[in-house]
């Protein structure tokens, strides 16, 4: 190997994974060389300083990292890359001549992914760096494969809400006064569907960074009221054609025209949720019911809503768990979930009490 110090070639193509050896001593290099040079492109650098340039240059797969040197040790350097944004993510293998369990430990608790001694044995090392590789491989397939979900999730999003705005507009042009009763039943069937499924597509992409933990929440103060005014409407059909009666209560007081009730969160978040649940309660209700919808903010903010449905015995430990639904044939089972995901998002905790003649979902956000 003739790549030791700074001596590499940057235009150098290879298909290999790139192994950096960080180690003072040029002997123990040309070891771990003969090593793994027939499977993995190996380069060197004799000092902590000289390797830090490296790394920034060329990115390796893998840093095989001695602790004992001059200037910087082992250690040291490890800690300046899981500093760094750019570089935390290389995985790191130290090899040293001390032994004992503290030692061990402490380069795991330094980020190590593993930990080799002196004398260095080759099949030993061999197994150790193809374990690495392959965990680094699971990784960058993984990620691919989450970034290809979202790529094909935004794309389904911007195709599907192309052709359903218009359907969703049309409705709301249309003029009632010529239409008959079922007329004007079936379109606004159709326009509570087109925004039932305008919502999913909307809700789809942030639900995956949801479940994943990397949607970034910005609250701003929102406005409930209005949002339960657009859902309602949007679901008059079935409101209406259940009978049932809706009532809205602010801190155990009716609501007037002048009401406001705002929490921070998410204006879409809040739509999605309420969306959901209010359409949960809404075919869960039997005929001629009461749907009451409280809202409190005393001690803490909280979104209260009752019908006199029952929930399942068998389904009210999962009631909120992904695909759990029952009693309806075209359930997915996915509403109560992203419900609990929004508010757990938002910071927000969500419950369910159901008897035998009523349930409750009760989402509780902190003041």
């Amino acid at each position: 190997m003739n790549n030791k110090g700074e001596n590499f070639n940057m235009n150098q193509k290879n298909s290999k994974q790139t192994i950096l050896v960080v180690d003072d001593s040029p002997v123990n290099i040309d070891v771990i060389d003969s090593i793994l040079s027939d499977k993995y492109v190996v380069k060197a650098a004799i000092s902590g300083k000289i390797a830090l340039k490296i790394i920034k240059k060329i990115k390796p797969d893998l840093i095989l990292l001695d602790i004992i040197m001059p200037e910087l040790n082992g250690y040291e350097i490890c800690q300046h890359l899981k500093a760094d944004d750019e570089t935390k993510g290389i995985p790191i293998i130290f090899i040293t001549g001390q032994t004992g369990v503290d030692n061990e430990i402490k380069g795991f608790e330094m980020g190590g992914a593993d930990y080799i001694t002196k004398p260095i044995r080759p099949p030993v090392l061999l197994a150790r760096v193809n374990a690495q590789m392959a965990i680094k491989r699971e990784k960058e397939i993984l990620e691919e494969n989450m970034q290809l979900r979202e790529d094909v999730e935004r794309i389904m999003r911007h195709d599907l809400k192309n052709p359903l705005s218009p359907i969703i507009n049309l409705s709301e042009m249309i003029n009632d006064d010529n239409l008959t009763e079922d007329q004007i039943a079936s379109i606004t069937f159709a326009k509570e569907a087109g925004y039932r499924v305008l919502n999913m597509i909307n809700i789809s992409l942030d639900m995956f960074k949801m479940e994943k933990g990397t949607y970034v929440f910005h609250p701003e103060q929102v406005e409930i009221l209005s949002i339960l005014h657009q859902v309602l409407q949007e679901n008059s059909y079935s409101i209406n054609y259940r009978q049932l009666a809706v009532e809205i209560n602010i801190n155990n007081h009716p609501i007037s025209k002048d009401s406001l009730f705002e929490i921070p969160g998410e204006e879409f978040l809040m739509y999605s949720m309420l969306a959901n649940l209010i359409k949960n309660a809404i075919e869960a209700s039997p005929k001629n019911e009461k749907l009451l919808i409280d809202l409190g903010n005393v001690s803490k903010y909280f979104i209260s809503i009752t019908n006199k449905g029952s929930v399942p015995e068998n389904m009210r430990d999962k009631f909120f768990d992904k695909y759990a639904t029952s009693g309806k044939g075209s359930g997915s089972g996915i509403g109560t979930y992203s419900a609990r995901m929004i508010a757990e998002t938002q910071g927000g905790k969500i419950s369910m009490h159901s008897s035998e003649n009523e349930t409750t979902i009760i989402v509780s956000f902190p003041k």
